[in-house]
Parts: C-alpha cells; structure tokens; sequence
C-alpha cells in the first residue's frame, strides 16, 4: 500500500500551521522496515496530496511569541503545550483521515544549540511546545513528534533537519540545486545530485523574522507585499551594523534562532522610520543569504536556487535575493513545475517533517550528521502509538 503521511508543521513566523497529506508512491509500506532503499525514479519523488493552512488566532500566536522572548512563566509554557497540541490536532483533523501516520514538528520556542555562558546557556537544549499525545488521541493516528533532541544528544545543533527529506524527495542526478526556506529564519539545502553525502545545509541568518517584528510596529502581521520595504530607504549604518553580528561569520554546520535575530538585540537609530526598518531588514536578509552562497555553497558549483517559505510570496525580498544572487536563476516551486506535485513554497516544510516521520517510522536514521554536527545519524523523532477511536474501544 502507498504510504499517506500528514506533515504538521508551524516555523518561527509563528503564523500558524500548514498541514500537508504525502503520498510517497515507489516508496517503502509503512512497516516494511531494512535500509533506506535505492531513490525511486523523478524528482519530486512523492506528492502532496491536500494542503490546509490554519491560521494561528491572535491570542495564540501572542503566546507563542512571548516564549520566543523568554516572558513566559513555566505556567505559561505548560498552558501553551497544550494549546498548541489542541491547535496541532485541530489542523490535523480535516486530512487526519486520508492519512497511516502524522509527523508534528511542534513550535520551537526556544533553541539553544550551543552553550553561552553570556546569554546564560549552560548547555546545548532545544523546546518544542505541542502536544502529541491530543494529536493522537483526538485522530486515532500514530504520530511522530519532537524531532531535534535526538540529534543534540548525539553531539549535533538539532539543525537543520529537512535536507534528509530535501535529498530524499529532490536530489537529481546532474543537477547541484539549493533548495532555499525563507521562513523566520533562512536556511538552505545544497544539494550537488543525488548522492546524500555531499549534501550540504545550514542557517544563513534572519529571513522574515525582523520583517515581522517591524511590520508589528506598524499594526500588521508581516510585511505584505513588501509594501513597507517598498516605501523605504536602506539606512546603510544600520545594515553595516547588522552584517557584522558576529554570528554571520561562523561556517557551518551553523544553527540560529529568533533568540538571536530580534530588534531588541540589534542597534539601530530611535528615529528610523518603520519603512526605512523594512527596507534595511529586506536588504539584511537578501545580503547574508548571498554572502552565505558565495563563502560555502558557489565553491562546490551551483546551477540553481529554488525559494520556499512565506519569503518567497514577499515581491521585495525575492527582487533583493535575485539581485544578489544574480547570475545565479533564483526560481519558485511553482517555476520549477513541482506544483503538479503539489509542492510549493507553503507546503515543502510540513511535506518535508512527513517524509521524516515516515522514515522514523520505518526505523531509519532520518539525518544527516554532517550538516548538523552530529557525531552520528540518527532516528529522529519520538513515535507515538495511537489509542483506538472511541468506536473502536472494548
């Protein structure tokens, strides 16, 4: 039987949850267990069946915001795993039924890859906030969940995670392709063919998450359209500021978080205009992913970047990323025809946490230790077992 797999999947945007059925034909039964198979044939090797977004309501992401910030009690937190594994579940309902199994990544809320004595680090840890067991017992799914602790423990940031599933469901032989997620945090999968072990993927920096926090400023949820960056002028003091954070200089494997890129930990002038904090933030973002590209991924030959995450529907920013890139063709999903598939910018994230929880499932080890620092792969993800449905109970 074709495995289905529904991948939930909430970023550091904190929007809220897409959630995106995957048909993975030529792929492995559920169960059938052995070693990773040879890839099946074309590129994407899977398809996403239905895709429901479900926004976060206003309260919600208020609280998930705060636990970015660190203003949350331990009361808060508790409260907000299980409003999130209500939110998870409630996402998961619609297309719950049409799938085997459901892989929820949960919301990070905080991510501390490494330790830092001067932020008050102690040692590298990570919080997912989400439930599973709502999900499970609300659907009657197994569920997998909580993916990133299994790599810290094995030496690794817990980051990133997708190119496993990048690899695995856009690897083409012949072809070095980067696969590029413009959510709150940016990150990219350099894929040189289809060969897992040249596979190269990190953080480059901040994506949209400044860009939120500014558009918050002038009563909006995101900058969009890029209407804001549109309307304002680069303060080329501040970007100069901005792109010498240390952070940027590190090489990968590199992690990187909300804790790190936000407006209160940068410098920046009290009288910049919102528009002119757009337009800087824009430039901010298109400046490290180019700076990214040509340190570490143009060195190994690149013949195509490929944009994902709510970045890619910002007109301003993907204008800002072409112009840095160029020469190199900067595509969307949609450009690159994966839309047949149903792959797109909105559902490769929550597609790419199903094809992980189908290879948790499988018994598989599911990263890769090399672009996460690990001393070794492994299965990440926690399974849960489903209870029976009410119908079905003694």
């Amino acid at each position: 039987m074709t495995p289905r797999v529904l991948g939930l999947m909430s970023g550091t945007s904190a929007d809220g949850i897409d959630a995106a059925l995957l048909e993975l034909t030529g792929w492995p039964a559920l169960g059938s267990g052995g070693r990773i198979p040879a890839l099946p044939e074309g590129v994407p090797r899977g398809r996403v069946v239905e895709h429901v977004f479900t926004p976060f309501s206003p309260g919600l992401r208020e609280a998930v915001l705060a636990a970015m910030r660190n203003e949350a009690n331990t009361a808060d937190l508790t409260q907000l795993h299980w409003w999130l594994g209500e939110a998870l579940a409630e996402a998961a309902r619609p297309l719950a039924p049409h799938a085997d199994l459901i892989a929820a990544h949960g919301q990070t809320v905080q991510h501390h890859p490494r330790p830092d004595a001067a932020r008050g680090w102690a040692r590298p840890a990570t919080l997912q906030l989400g439930e599973a067991a709502l999900i499970a017992e609300r659907t009657g799914k197994p569920v997998v969940a909580d993916f990133r602790p299994a790599d810290i423990t094995a030496g690794g940031l817990g980051a990133p995670l997708v190119p496993f599933a990048d690899w695995a469901l856009f690897g083409q032989a012949g072809v070095r392709r980067a696969i590029h997620n413009l959510g709150g945090i940016s990150n990219l999968t350099f894929l040189p063919g289809a060969d897992r072990a040249g596979v190269l993927a990190f953080d480059t920096g901040p994506g949209n998450c400044l860009l939120d926090e500014i558009a918050a400023l002038a009563g909006q949820t995101c900058d969009e359209g890029g209407r804001l960056a549109a309307a304002g002028r680069v303060h080329a003091e501040t970007l100069a500021a901005w792109l010498a954070h240390p952070e940027l200089q590190i090489p990968p494997p590199k992690a990187t978080g909300r804790e790190v890129w936000t407006l209160s930990h940068l410098p920046r002038p009290a009288d910049l205009s919102v528009p002119d904090l757009a337009a800087t933030a824009t430039a901010l973002t298109a400046h490290t992913v180019a700076d990214a590209y040509a340190r570490w991924v143009v060195p190994h030959g690149l013949d195509e970047v490929v944009v994902a995450g709510g970045g890619a529907r910002n007109p301003a920013l993907l204008a800002a990323l072409r112009a840095a890139l160029s020469p190199l063709p900067v595509l969307t999903f949609e450009e690159v025809g994966w839309m047949a598939q149903g792959f797109s910018g909105a559902t490769r994230e929550a597609a790419a946490f199903a094809f992980l929880g189908y290879a948790r499932a499988q018994g598989w080890a599911n990263t890769l230790p090399h672009t996460t620092g690990a001393g070794h792969a492994v299965s990440a993800g926690k399974l849960l077992l489903s209870p029976p449905l009410p119908e079905n109970r003694p």
